[in-house]
């Protein structure tokens, strides 16, 4: 007769499916922004720079800038999870498929609807891959890594990567946008409404079994 699946297998499962689900879902909304061409999200401008450049796709270019960043952590001391490398790999390859399957809108409106909804489905995917508990993505592991590194706040560490890349990006022949400014403002408080819903909590302590009253 099988063993019945333990409580705290049965939360490491449900933080694994969650962790790609939010991975593949947010490569998804990030290709509904990309076909939008209405501007891309920060570290996509430099992604599509890339592209312009040397050539290779945008979910290539992904995966490569990830792996750079990950390298990063290593001076800045940061400690990577399934999550992380995850990040890296999942999103890249998933985002160029669904590009491959995705057409690209004419019709204005077609194209705001795209970009509004692969801002609020990035928003939601990204909570739910944090909520999974199992590393952060390498650009926020390089964000936390300088915040403790030069006693600077998230806020100012956060803007100065996210500015730099944008430049960077747009310099290179990047998308920048109106859907760039969009994601940048409508990003933050997405995710912080989908957060506490989608944070798996902690496996619950099973109660100790009450010892029967000695005898004596």
């Amino acid at each position: 007769m099988p063993r019945p699946t333990s409580a705290a297998t049965r939360h490491l499962t449900r933080r694994v499916i969650q962790l790609y689900a939010g991975l593949v879902v947010f490569a998804f909304g990030e290709a509904l922004i990309v076909r939008a061409a209405l501007g891309v999200i920060p570290w996509d401008v430099l992604h599509q720079g890339l592209v312009h450049q040397f050539g290779l796709t945008i979910g290539q270019w992904s995966i490569i800038v990830g792996a750079v960043v990950l390298l990063a952590w290593i001076p800045l001391r940061e400690r990577p999870g399934l999550g992380t490398v995850s990040n890296v790999l999942v999103i890249g390859a998933a985002l160029d498929l669904f590009l491959a399957l995705l057409a690209a809108p004419e019709a204005l409106w077609l194209r705001m609807l795209y970009l509004a909804l692969g801002i609020l489905i990035n928003g939601v995917a990204t909570a739910a891959y944090i909520g999974a508990r199992l590393g952060p993505g390498p650009r926020d592991g390089l964000m936390t890594g300088l915040v403790r590194r030069t006693g600077g706040s998230v806020r100012v560490v956060r803007t100065g990567i996210e500015v730099a890349v944008v430049v960077i990006g747009w310099l290179l022949g990047g998308n920048l946008g109106l859907g760039t400014v969009l994601f940048a403002l409508a990003i933050g408080p997405v995710v912080h409404a989908a957060l506490p819903r989608l944070t798996v909590p902690e496996v619950p302590t099973p109660p100790e079994e009450e010892l029967p009253d000695s005898p004596l």
